[in-house]
């Protein structure tokens, strides 16, 4: 069948690792063709146009800056994607007819995109539901609820679940949010469809991580505790400052890596506190990000304590195919931190609460064979909740249905 994948993410080629590319492989890899719809910002002065792979037919589309902008441009981009993508489709793609069309959220804003493949092609439409706008944006005080704004972003939300043949929610804590808050929405037509990913086992002998080690300036006698990924307001970053400055820990050291709307402002903190058990860095490309992780010890996840929305942060697949233990500092609304606590992989502590985070930190350090055993459940976890096959198999079987 023909797959028509469209996202906010960009993808520049199917063979990169993550998500969306692991599961659009694996259709390929069982014989379905796949065309996946991306952007490309205009901070990439790239114009709109195909690229052809062993995997799938890319469309690049040119959009606004979306990701890593200010607000208005976001704003801006976000609404305009949806004739942009619209209009590269027909332009480019006028005779394919799409057997299923795959989408993901953020952005909520894709309705006549969608609409429009399902009524030219009697198109399948399954949402793998990976934020929930516009409340997440309610939460962080981006916009104000019962706004004119607001509003109207409510509508095309409602709209995007009302088009769907099916939603897939990323745990149990997303699908309870969804109906509870969408009862409008039959139960029937939603299921627990979280974030997988191909796992691959990278062995590393003790010699090869403190190389890595050595190369990135981090100490070699102690627990390397990492925090990867978005630095963005949504991770509440003054927490894990507080827990850097709070650690008073000869075993322990804090490996910062990243980038987003708030990095600025945790270089400043580095550059005036200067601490002795923290390093900041600034994002690396992918497979240098992935080669750093590899010589650490524990992976962090730290989501303020302000969201309502369940997330669920895609950066934990990556620790788990490390076999990294992870703590997570979490608001009341994620089931993250029970997932990880139940599978012995990790410990849990709200967000805020230091005290709790100290008495975590240790459990890491103290107990070789405990940490060890965490190791090997953290890859369990993994390959049996979320395999890329998983996935592949819920959407496989709807469309084997209709």
């Amino acid at each position: 069948m023909n797959v028509l994948f469209l996202t906010m993410a960009r993808i520049g080629s199917l063979s990169d690792r993550g998500v969306y590319t692991d599961l659009l492989r694996k259709f390929s890899d069982d014989g379905h063709k796949v065309y996946v719809v991306t952007p490309v910002e205009r901070r990439e002065n790239k114009k709109t146009g195909i690229i052809e792979e062993k995997s799938g037919t890319i469309l690049n589309v040119r959009t606004f800056n979306i990701q890593k902008t200010n607000i208005l441009e976001k704003g801006l981009g976000t609404l305009a994607i949806e004739s942009q993508f619209l209009n590269a489709i027909k332009k480019y793609l006028p005779h394919i007819k799409f057997d299923l069309v795959l989408y993901s959220t953020p952005p909520i804003t894709l309705v006549k995109v969608i609409s429009y493949i399902k009524k030219r092609d009697n198109a399948y439409a399954y949402l793998m539901l990976k934020d929930i706008f516009p409340q997440n944006a309610v939460d962080m005080n981006m916009l104000k609820k019962g706004s004119v704004l607001h509003r109207f972003f409510q509508k095309k939300e409602k709209k995007l679940y009302e088009i769907s043949d099916f939603i897939g929610c990323m745990s149990a804590a997303n699908e309870s949010f969804l109906l509870h808050h969408n009862p409008q929405i039959s139960s029937q037509k939603v299921e627990i469809n979280p974030n997988t990913i191909e796992p691959l086992e990278l062995r590393q002998t003790p010699e090869e991580k403190n190389a890595i080690k050595t190369k990135y300036a981090l100490p070699n006698d102690k627990k390397i505790f990492v925090y990867g990924g978005n630095l963005g307001k949504p991770q509440g970053v003054e927490f894990l400052l507080q827990t850097i400055e709070k650690t008073d820990r000869k075993d322990v050291f804090f490996l910062v890596i990243g980038s987003g709307t708030e990095y600025s402002r945790i270089q400043k903190w580095f550059q005036d506190r200067k601490p002795d058990n923290a390093l900041l860095m600034k994002g690396l490309p992918k497979d240098d990000y992935e080669f750093l992780l590899r010589a650490c010890d524990v992976g962090m996840i730290f989501l303020h304590k302000d969201f309502t929305i369940p997330n669920f942060p895609s950066r934990l697949l990556s620790y788990l195919d490390l076999k990294l233990p992870v703590l997570a500092a979490t608001d009341t609304s994620t089931d993250v931190g029970t997932i990880l606590e139940k599978a012995n992989c990790g410990f849990s502590v709200l967000w805020g609460d230091q005290t709790a985070m100290q008495d975590a930190i240790p459990k890491f350090c103290t107990d070789d064979a405990r940490y060890n055993q965490m190791k090997e459940n953290a890859w369990k976890l993994l390959v049996t909740e979320f395999h890329v096959d998983r996935s592949y198999g819920l959407i496989k079987e709807k469309i084997q249905h209709v």
